[in-house]
């Protein structure tokens, strides 16, 4: 497909939802946006196997499904395909299993009941390599999950390590880290924007960026999530510094 010069070819979507209207409604609400949705899946088994034949930029990923969940999905999908994201789609706010899919390499995640804006804006973001995941769940998940072990979720390690998003190979050494590397992540875990980072340290946002593309490398993370999630499991940061009525929607 040929696309003009400034112009980006629409991400390529698999829904993967074990309940046939949820998929069948966004669906709808993607298409609608001009989002191609090039597969659907019912189970976690299927999910895997569409994200390889049919290689979409985003996965919208049910947590709860039969025959594989959508952890394990997730798992299997980013080992074979670093460069798809995936958006982890959830009834339950704060489900143990979403701060576990976020270390294993989630770029974010929805609750089901979603908006349609929220949902095209969503994918959208994601597939530009931002992370989907606003300050007050941060706070949440952070706080409920990030202080102890949750056990009985496989690949999930807890306050003990790292799970990785590289996957499982994250490097939590802050020592390599410069001292401006690590005031910016710190930043970045607070839920600052690139542009807030920019007023906040004086510099550019190009500067930022750059500053931010060297953590996720030195790191070995894939995406802002992940330096998050890193931030707050190494000490670094705290629950107690994140803003207490931060916004709900990305930036």
């Amino acid at each position: 497909m040929s696309v003009a010069p400034g112009e980006e070819l629409a991400p390529r979507v698999v829904i993967a939802d074990d309940q046939t209207l949820v998929r069948g409604g966004f669906r709808l609400i993607l298409r609608s946006a001009g989002i191609d949705v090039v597969a659907e899946a019912a189970d976690g088994r299927e999910a895997v196997a569409a994200a390889l034949k049919y290689q979409p930029d985003v996965v919208l990923m049910d947590i709860r499904m039969p025959e594989m969940d959508g952890l394990e999905a997730t798992k299997r999908i980013l080992a074979s395909r670093t460069d798809v994201r995936i958006i982890i789609l959830t009834t339950f706010d704060l489900d143990q299993y979403v701060y576990a899919a976020l270390s294993a390499g989630a770029s974010g995640f929805l609750l089901k009941d979603v908006s349609p804006e929220h949902l095209i804006a969503a994918v959208r973001l994601v597939r530009c390599g931002d992370a989907l995941l606003a300050p007050s769940i941060t706070r949440r998940l952070v706080e409920r999950f990030a202080p102890r072990e949750v056990s009985g979720i496989s690949g999930f390690s807890g306050s003990s390590g790292f799970s990785g998003a590289a996957p499982g190979r994250a490097n939590t050494d802050l020592s390599a880290l410069t001292p401006r590397e690590r005031e910016v992540l710190g930043l970045v875990a607070r839920g600052l924007s690139n542009a807030e980072l920019a007023a906040a340290l004086t510099l550019s946002e190009a500067t930022v960026k750059t500053h931010v593309a060297r953590i996720l490398a030195k790191l070995q993370l894939r995406d802002r999530v992940q330096a998050v999630v890193l931030a707050y499991e190494t000490g670094l940061v705290s629950p107690a510094c994140l803003p207490q009525n931060p916004p709900d929607l990305p930036r």
